[in-house]
């Protein structure tokens, strides 16, 4: 959703027309515009219309959805619009998360949709940004984040946001973020993310001691089951290899991928990469040896 400078600059052509007192011409062009100063679909040209109206319906929902399907907490941000409404957001946002992953820009335009509904709901404002993001669409997903952020009056988003920012190539402002009051107040897996995320965004501005130090607390050796504990793991292993030290490296990835259950991240793989990289160094040194003593 545009900011309201940018809707100011799309409505707007100086004082003269704002008096209504512009060339016959200016007024002619004003006609299509609604009286806050944007296009109605209605009035648009035919092209942009059905472009507009299509964005508007969005993808087609598969028939067994219903909208029932939403966690009670979204289902109650969803009943201050009226029941028809809520229920065709309902539809969209159930529709998004089923393709999250395998579909993700499909899943984004589900969320436009629901967005272009329900643009002032919150629970609508952050799943269009989980979908942004899904979709490489980071942009997008930090400018949905934000407003998700303002009207929830939350910091839950603070992580997400800090990442977008690193994707857009502002590691500054990720590390920035990272220090804001408010992160003290997530929970411990919000917490992690966002140690993780700043730990990446220095090893971007090429500091990766401060990288390693970031992720260097007690949490590395918690006993906790959460999805939290391999992800810091691994990414503490990869502040490692990048800061040079690719033997502590391999002994935090195989610490990952004995916690890595579900499969969260690729610790198991990196491990056996870091196995073969080694027998290579092993196998170059031995023969580096030999050619020293047939020399001799």
């Amino acid at each position: 959703m545009a900011d309201d400078k940018s809707r100011n600059r799309r409505g707007g052509s100086g004082a003269a027309a704002s008096r209504g007192a512009g060339p016959q011409s200016d007024r002619r062009q004003d006609r299509g515009r609604s009286t806050a100063g944007r296009w109605r679909r209605d009035e648009l040209p035919a092209v942009e219309r059905s472009e507009v109206q299509a964005r508007y319906d969005g993808p087609p929902i598969a028939d067994d959805i219903t909208g029932d399907e939403l966690d009670r907490l979204v289902v109650a941000q969803l009943k201050s619009l009226p029941e028809k409404l809520a229920a065709r957001v309902a539809r969209h946002l159930v529709a998004a998360a089923r393709l999250l992953e395998s579909e993700p820009e499909v899943a984004y335009q589900h969320t436009v949709a629901a967005r272009a509904r329900a643009a002032r709901v919150a629970v609508v404002r952050e799943a269009s940004g989980e979908a942004a993001y899904a979709a490489g669409r980071f942009k997008e997903a930090l400018t949905e984040f934000k407003a998700a952020q303002r009207m929830s009056h939350t910091s839950i988003y603070l992580p997400m946001m800090a990442d977008c920012e690193r994707a857009l190539g502002r590691p500054e402002r990720a590390i920035a973020l990272a220090k804001d009051p408010a992160v003290t107040s997530l929970d411990d897996s919000g917490q992690i993310e966002m140690l993780i995320v700043e730990s990446g965004a220095r090893r971007d501005v090429g500091d990766t001691a401060a990288a390693v130090r970031v992720l260097e607390g007690r949490e590395l050796r918690s006993r906790s089951r959460s999805a939290w504990v391999p992800r810091l793991r691994y990414a503490y292993a990869d502040a490692l290899l990048a800061d040079g030290q690719p033997q502590a490296a391999r002994e935090w990835f195989e610490r990952a991928a004995g916690v890595d259950a579900h499969g969260h991240t690729d610790a198991a793989q990196r491990v056996a990469e870091l196995e073969g990289l080694t027998v290579i160094d092993t196998e170059l040194d031995s023969a580096s040896d030999g050619d020293t003593v047939s020399d001799s």
